[in-house]
């Protein structure tokens, strides 16, 4: 069976995670891509074998479409895909989920109204390491779970974005609202969320904007770094920083920190997963690098999306298990002082 997928917007995302997986997926019998400048879903139809359209609602009526990848800037996520849910297309969208929780949950509301599916980009659950270091905590290997610490920090999307300067929308309040939060942040969130089983409830938080400027030298209206304390349900404690001024190399670093021994995650870049015991025995496993931006390799989403639709089962990452990330991050820009 082959599906016809559509992709609307034609960025950086598209062009290097989504199309490319999209392409090399089976299942996928064409790609059609809508942008609001047609001249680059022109560019990526012409290097993906797809097909351009040079309005949206052409997309979301074109009735060989079954399924849409969200890849807009974020203040159009959700109603973009709530659009096409209700021309009844499965959804994918990319993180954050929405702007707020508000709006993600009128997503959720349009995906039980239509009976398709919904799944979000969140690719850090998809990692070898990420997925071998849950299967050791789900067994108990270093006993109960106490503490984590995680990291996300880069030198910033200004090199990463469709136009490559500092005119980026992600530096821009009204269309990025989250910053380097609902960048970077919101995947370290659920990916703690994943590993432990559990869900992030309180949080202290300081974020600010201390370094990058816009196209006219001004700071940007979003924070490039933020630093939190924050505790889970079930009473593990951790912090998380994440940044867009990491001026060296990446860091998509992770530690959880058990009764019985550590999990080192992407600290080696030989060994993506380092399990010390309390015994002194030191485990060494030897996988794949992390996919950076940098390092573009298939994430899984792609193919996990398509498998879902295929065989009809729930999405590896919900629209729920999404909203649950996006109100820590919301608390996390809610909170102005670790002491408020």
């Amino acid at each position: 069976m082959g599906i016809t997928v559509g992709i609307i917007g034609c960025g950086s995302i598209t062009r290097f995670r989504h199309a490319p997986e999209y392409q090399a997926n089976p299942y996928v019998e064409e790609i059609v891509f809508y942008d609001r400048h047609f001249k680059r879903a022109k560019e990526l139809a012409h290097l993906f074998n797809g097909r351009a359209v040079e309005g949206l609602e052409e997309l979301l009526r074109d009735p060989k479409v079954s399924a849409i990848s969200v890849c807009s800037s974020n203040e159009v996520h959700h109603l973009h895909a709530i659009e096409a849910l209700q021309h009844g297309k499965h959804v994918l969208c990319e993180k954050p989920f929405a702007n707020s929780v508000k709006y993600a949950e009128q997503i959720l509301d349009a995906e039980r109204k239509s009976g398709k599916k919904v799944m979000v980009a969140h690719n850090q659950r998809f990692t070898k390491a990420h997925q071998l270091a849950k299967e050791l905590i789900v067994r108990k290997e270093l006993g109960e779970v106490l503490t984590f610490k995680t990291s996300f920090g880069h030198q910033g999307p200004e090199s990463w974005g469709i136009n490559k300067s500092n005119s980026t929308w992600f530096f821009k309040k009204e269309r990025s609202l989250s910053g380097v939060a609902g960048d970077l942040g919101i995947h370290k969130i659920d990916l703690i969320h994943y590993l432990l089983d559990d869900e992030i409830d309180e949080v202290h938080a300081f974020h600010g904007a201390l370094d990058k400027v816009d196209e006219d030298g001004n700071p940007i209206e979003v924070c490039d770094n933020v630093v939190c304390a924050l505790r889970t349900r079930k009473g593990r404690l951790g912090t998380a920083s994440f940044s867009w001024t990491y001026y060296g190399s990446e860091d998509n670093s992770t530690t959880i920190y058990c009764q019985e021994g550590i999990m080192k995650i992407y600290h080696d870049t030989k060994y993506p997963l380092i399990v010390e015991k309390m015994s002194g025995e030191r485990i060494k496993y030897e996988l794949e690098a992390i996919q950076t931006n940098d390092n573009q390799t298939n994430t899984g989403v792609i193919d996990a999306f398509i498998d879902a639709i295929i065989h009809d089962k729930e999405p590896i990452v919900t629209g729920r298990q999404a909203l649950a990330s996006l109100r820590v991050i919301e608390k996390i820009l809610g909170s102005k002082s670790i002491f408020s």
